[in-house]
């Protein structure tokens, strides 16, 4: 999984500051030279045309690539101890909040191709103040997912010890999350060059083992291969209450979709390929996560799954299978839930260096080191929280969390298509216009907005203070900054 790339700004550091500072190898103090240069750094100026390299299927390669992470090893045991059998239609709801969010965010990517994402189309579409509670936002939205992931591979590095009958004193399910993070952050000071390649193996390889084993628990889960077994209530005591919360939490897993919308300016056809690869992606990955619950409370009863906590899914496959089969999820939940850290560490870094250039915070933010390339500073800012919350090992509300500050950057993305139809813009020229769109984008706003509802109220809680922080943080710097239609 890629991380974001930063948006495209102006040649200017800020009101006071036209100079931005980058680190050169044997001065800790760094020189100051022009932005210019740190734009060339930067992977996308936005000045000329950008040659366009990605089809249909390198686009559902990023898409497929960012969701089908740590979402599909973690959550199941925590969905079906919550709703039952009906965690598979959790995770449907979950999906179909995507899909409405995924149309109108393939229409602004057509409209304004520069890398960001999420965060450049707010705040160019909605403004600086938008922009920058998002923005904040969603640094601190991919730095409680982040943690959330590093527990859940410190969990699956734990299994690791268990299989081999080494008993630990201690549940290694947080030291071991804390550190791979700390690992981590330090790894990627030095350079991102392999991360596209490597992300690519890992979900190619997590593909194969999940096809391969959710066909066979599925047929078995029938009674085609063992005997079929009897099915429980499907719907939670609760009813559907339940669900909607299950859905909430399981968001999580749905985080990485808009990210085929960062490189727009990269797709062959864009007005085909990005909505189909957008579409297609989140369809792909929510019928990998409903059959997973499926075939996971096929194997055993919910509360019995519940009980496995984190890593429910190795006792599922050696249900199935035996000793081989726990030990391969065993390796794809570590594939997965290293993938999905690596992956939001260094995007969590990116969104800090995309608001540092669009001077919402200060430019010493988005300072680079010129031997590996890296900045080193975003990644100071996001992995020492990551780490911080990991070591709480507060699964579901780091999870939860985290889905509540990106569906309020997705609930804006559809705001923010609906306020560009109705100004119409001179610069606002989509090569894709997503079908019946002030209703897609009206019903996925208040999807988006309406789901949080369903989170615990400390969740809830704590998306609201990190919003407040940032509008106060806006208040209070970058009042004078002016983004909307900024390019």
């Amino acid at each position: 999984m890629d991380a974001p790339d930063g948006p495209d700004v102006p040649e200017s550091g800020g009101p006071s500051d036209p100079r931005r500072e980058i680190d050169a190898p044997n001065d800790p103090g760094g020189v100051d030279v022009p932005d210019v240069l740190a734009e060339v750094v930067d992977a996308d100026t936005g000045e000329g045309e950008l040659e366009r390299t990605i089809g249909l299927t390198g686009g559902l390669a990023i898409g497929i690539g960012t969701m089908i992470g740590a979402g599909i090893f973690v959550f199941p045991g925590l969905a079906a101890e919550n709703a039952g059998p009906a965690a598979s239609l959790s995770f449907a709801i979950g999906a179909v909040v995507a899909l409405l969010v995924a149309l109108p965010a393939s229409e602004l990517a057509t409209a304004m191709p520069r890398s960001g994402g999420g965060y450049f189309f707010i705040s160019r579409g909605l403004g600086t103040a938008p922009g920058a509670v998002v923005g904040l936002g969603l640094w601190l939205g991919l730095v409680f997912a982040s943690a959330f992931y590093l527990v859940g591979l410190g969990s699956y590095a734990g299994q690791v010890f268990l299989e081999a009958g080494i008993a630990l004193p201690v549940d290694p399910a947080v030291p071991l999350g804390v550190a791979f993070g700390v690992g981590l952050t330090a790894l990627s000071l030095f350079g991102t060059e392999n991360t596209a390649s490597l992300q690519n193996g890992i979900v190619a390889v997590l593909l194969v083992i999940l096809t391969l084993f959710l066909s066979y628990g599925s047929l078995d889960a029938l009674g085609v291969f063992g005997t079929e077994s009897t099915p429980e209530r499907f719907f939670p005591p609760g009813g559907l209450l339940p669900v909607l919360q299950t859905a909430a939490l399981v968001f999580t897993s749905y985080l990485g979709f808009a990210q085929v919308a960062t490189v727009a300016g990269d797709i062959k056809d864009p007005s085909r390929n990005l909505p189909l690869a957008m579409v297609a992606s989140v369809l792909v990955v929510g019928v990998f996560y409903v059959v997973t619950v499926f075939v996971a409370t096929s194997a055993f009863g919910s509360a019995r799954l519940g009980e496995f906590g984190e890593t429910a899914m190795v006792e599922v496959a050696r249900e199935f299978v035996g000793f081989p089969g726990a030990i391969a999820i065993v390796v794809a939940g570590l594939l997965a839930t290293f993938s999905s850290a690596n992956a939001s560490i260094l995007s969590a870094s990116r969104a800090v260096y995309a608001v540092s250039r669009d001077d919402l915070i200060p430019a010493s933010a988005s300072r680079i080191n010129l031997r590996y390339g890296t900045p080193h500073v975003a990644l100071g800012l996001a992995g020492g929280p990551i780490v911080v919350l990991a070591a709480t090992g507060q699964v579901e509300l780091l999870a939860e969390v985290a889905s509540f500050l990106h569906l309020v950057m997705y609930g804006l993305i559809c705001v923010a298509l609906i306020r560009l139809r109705r100004e119409g813009p001179d610069w606002y020229a989509p090569s894709f216009r997503c079908p019946a769109g002030f209703a897609v984008a009206g019903v996925g706003a208040l999807a988006s907005f309406a789901l949080i509802a369903f989170m615990q109220p400390a969740s809830i809680g704590i998306g609201i203070a990190v919003m407040v922080a940032a509008y106060g943080w806006y208040r209070y710097y970058s009042t004078d900054v002016e983004l909307k239609g900024r390019f």
